[in-house]
């Protein structure tokens, strides 16, 4: 278990993966703002569609934190009951 819980915990992304990932959502980020800021429409269409931007911007961070934190609630649950049985079967005593 120990070994399992250092190798999981340890597992870090690459630097050169993070540059990659902030790389692209800075790119698509920018991209989509100069489409709607070239957009041959009125001021107030192009204000509604930066608006909707910022909005799915926002909510994609938020569902992105909610997914990462149930799966962290996941793992540390699976860590306690991992925990529970092993000290379950340490106690017991194979001679009985």
């Amino acid at each position: 278990m120990g070994r399992d819980m250092q190798q999981f915990s340890s597992q870090k992304d690459s630097n050169a993966w993070v540059i990659q990932t902030w790389a692209a959502f800075v790119l698509s980020l920018s991209m989509t703002t100069i489409g709607i800021v070239n957009l041959p429409v009125s001021s107030w269409v192009k204000a509604f569609m930066g608006m909707g931007l910022t909005f799915s911007v926002g909510s994609t961070f938020t569902l992105a934190k909610t997914t990462r934190d149930l799966q962290e609630s996941r793992r540390l649950t699976a860590r306690i009951d991992e925990a529970k049985v092993e000290k379950l079967l340490s106690q017991h005593d194979n001679i009985k």
